[in-house]
């Protein structure tokens, strides 16, 4: 994608492919989850999906392709959903992009005690200091990792903050995707 550093690690070229769909989607969308699969091998052994995704092209001989799956379903927590996984070998990595409302850390102290998951997410949707954030975040089966966070207020590309451990609990939900 245009944006992505040539750079980088082909997982968080990946990520940034992916944050790059999202964000061209808009906001308020669902969670979406995607496999990422080694390209050159993609190209190898399935030559028309690859070229049905415009892989064709020497310059993405290599590296990894994100593939959109299913759409992961609204009535059903996501960390079940998640636990409903199992990916086939040909599969190297998977990502996921969700949506969630977040709040700075000088607000923990401000948190009231004794609210339940439904009261918690309504006192941080009215919260004046809640910020909406875009989380994408993917994992290898060798245990690399790689997320990617935008902000609404700030929704532009050179905004978007990397790092592998921006998000260490979805991260080890899905890696917990390729355990057996």
């Amino acid at each position: 994608m245009s944006n992505t550093p040539m750079a980088a690690s082909p997982l968080t070229r990946a990520v940034l492919e992916i944050d790059e769909y999202a964000s061209g989607l808009g906001w308020d969308q669902p969670a979406r989850l995607f496999a990422l699969v080694d390209t050159a091998r993609l190209r190898a052994q399935e030559p028309a999906l690859a070229a049905q995704l415009g892989l064709e092209d020497e310059q993405r001989a290599s590296g990894l392709t994100p593939i959109e799956q299913d759409e992961i379903p609204a009535d059903r927590p996501l960390d079940e959903f998640l636990g409903t996984i199992a990916w086939p070998d040909a599969v190297t990595g998977c990502a996921l992009t969700v949506e969630r409302l977040m709040l700075p850390p000088s607000a923990e102290a401000q948190v009231p005690e004794g609210l339940d998951g439904t009261k918690l997410a309504k006192w941080v949707a009215d919260h004046p200091e809640r910020q909406e954030v875009r989380m994408t975040v993917a994992v290898l089966r060798d245990g690399a990792r790689e997320s990617a966070l935008r902000l609404r207020e700030k929704d532009s590309a050179t905004e978007v903050l990397t790092g592998a451990d921006l998000v260490p609990g979805l991260a080890e939900a899905l890696a917990a995707t390729f355990e057996d």
